[in-house]
């Protein structure tokens, strides 16, 4: 194979005396895809911000080497001006700016400082065909569906004569249709020439496109995988990922479903925005004590909107229909009614609503319940720490102590303060929204037992994924939402990924 376009030798990089990367190596070749995986906290990310100048030099121990040349970036725009172009898991387009706008913020295409909008929108038309978008330039951002959007990020790295992109998480948000996309213009980008380094979680996608694969363990590379000459197994690359075999991707357990504990009938809501569009058309759904019910459904059927809407109205208007619990209607019509009823809510987004990023574990741990660390209104800081040092032993969750901020976890971490904050609460349904997004398999793995341990102890559980391998491991039963309606309802016995898909696209039709 022709000379490396990327060297990454003896990369060593520690925080507060934790290493986080320790003697890591990484060869990427022009025209490749490189494909790096790992737990989370594996390192992956630390890896690419030092790459990419986030980290600059000074800050680290190792070289770099970029075409055949050391490199010691100062800042993100020393590595831009090689060709290094890194695009993070949360977008950093402008909503309301235009696409136009977005793809030059920075770049500006302007004579003695006036912008030239004509050769702006000229060029932008040219990048959005090379990644197959039909959208005007002069767009706003925020009229754009997320899987536009990233490949308007992929659009603006390509104005910048882009190299070497780097992509973390891609399609952690993106449905299967949109991460489809994305993976083909991958393809198409590798046939220009252009390398690529993609981070994903997710090994079905890394199959279909990668050429190499890097594993980090714990800071440290641990295997250096070539596609090219041999197939590479998702067993093999979870085996070197966790450092054991997982023959069981999903926790074994017996269902002990008991009586019916949670109900909604004729649930109707209203777009939050614009009122004359019903986004929830007359659900009804219950859930017995000791069962996870899973909610299928493509992006948009209306999934997240269905639990924030009965937690606390939390989204949407013109909101009508009832909740019961153990046969008695309850009011949930605000968030502390419905925390009072005995309901918590494990949003998707856990870094925007889940968590404050700022604040400590034990701040966040406590949250919810704040009257269980309380007297008379004042918070007793001996048992905040107890409450939160006993569930981040109980949730196996990595952190020196509960005085780390949650901004420093990493995303499987993150996820189990925020089911500790909500077990704190005491609830007996648990509404679970993408409770794994973002996150490893092995930290996935925690998380389904964690899961299947709640329904053990009789609470209710209602788990929203659009991962339906997800549902069929976990679920006892799976109800499929598509667009505003339940259309299907599969025991676990008789689901399969292909009748959820089928009644999705029959009801579609009719």
């Amino acid at each position: 194979m022709a000379n490396p376009i990327l060297e990454m030798r003896g990369m060593k990089k520690s925080f507060h005396g934790v290493k986080a990367l320790s003697d890591v190596n990484l060869t990427v070749h022009a025209g490749q895809i490189h494909a790096i995986v790992g737990e989370n906290g594996a390192g992956k990310s630390t890896l690419m911000k030092v790459l990419s100048g986030v980290y600059p030099y000074g800050d680290y121990e190792g070289e770099i080497r970029f075409l055949g040349q050391e490199c010691r970036f100062k800042g993100i725009s020393d590595s831009e001006a090689k060709g290094i172009i890194i695009i993070h898991q949360e977008l950093a387009l402008v909503p309301l700016l235009s696409i136009a706008e977005n793809i030059f913020l920075g770049n500006e295409q302007a004579h003695y400082g006036v912008i030239d909008w004509s050769t702006s929108f000229l060029k932008t038309q040219a990048l959005l065909k090379k990644v197959g978008l039909k959208e005007s330039p002069g767009t706003l951002i925020t009229n754009l569906g997320v899987g536009k959007q990233q490949l308007i990020e992929i659009a603006k790295a390509l104005s910048k004569e882009v190299k070497l992109l780097i992509l973390d998480e891609p399609t952690a948000s993106l449905n299967e249709t949109d991460s489809d996309a994305l993976l083909e213009l991958l393809l198409e980008l590798k046939r220009q020439g252009i390398a690529c380094i993609l981070i994903s979680h997710k090994l079905n996608e890394i199959s279909k496109v990668a050429d190499a694969i890097t594993v980090l363990r714990d800071g440290a590379t641990v295997a250096s995988l070539d596609c090219a000459q041999e197939p590479v197994s998702e067993d093999r690359v979870i085996k070197y990922m966790v450092g054991r075999e997982m023959a069981d991707r999903y926790p074994k357990r017996t269902p002990n479903i008991g009586e019916e504990v949670f109900e909604v009938k004729n649930w109707q809501v209203h777009h939050e925005e614009h009122a004359d569009r019903q986004v929830i058309k007359g659900v009804d759904i219950h859930v017995k004590r000791g069962e996870i019910v899973g909610i299928a459904g493509l992006m948009g059927a209306g999934r997240t909107e269905l639990a924030m809407s009965i937690f606390g109205r939390t989204y949407g208007q013109g909101i009508s229909g009832q909740v019961f619990l153990h046969g008695k209607e309850i009011d949930t019509s605000t968030v502390q009614k419905a925390i009072d009823h005995g309901i918590a809510y494990v949003t998707e987004d856990r870094k925007g609503y889940g968590l404050v990023l700022d604040e400590t574990i034990a701040w966040n741990t406590t949250l919810a319940n704040l009257e269980g660390v309380s007297r008379y209104s004042v918070i007793n800081e001996g048992r905040e720490f107890g409450v939160a040092e006993a569930y981040r032993r109980k949730l196996n969750i990595r952190s020196p102590d509960v005085f780390a901020h949650t901004v420093n976890l990493s995303g499987g971490n993150q996820q189990k303060v925020v089911l500790s904050k909500w077990l704190f609460s005491n609830p007996e349904v648990l509404i679970l929204d993408e409770p794994t997004r973002g996150i490893d398999v092995g930290a996935k793995y925690e998380i389904y037992t964690i899961i299947a341990q709640l329904a053990s102890e009789g609470k209710c559980v209602l788990m929203i994924s659009s991962e339906m391998p997800e549902l069929l491991g976990m679920c006892d039963r799976i109800c499929v939402l598509n667009e505003g309606r339940f259309v299907a309802e599969f025991s676990a016995a008789e689901a399969t990924q292909e009748k959820i898909m089928r009644s999705i696209v029959i009801s579609g039709v009719n």
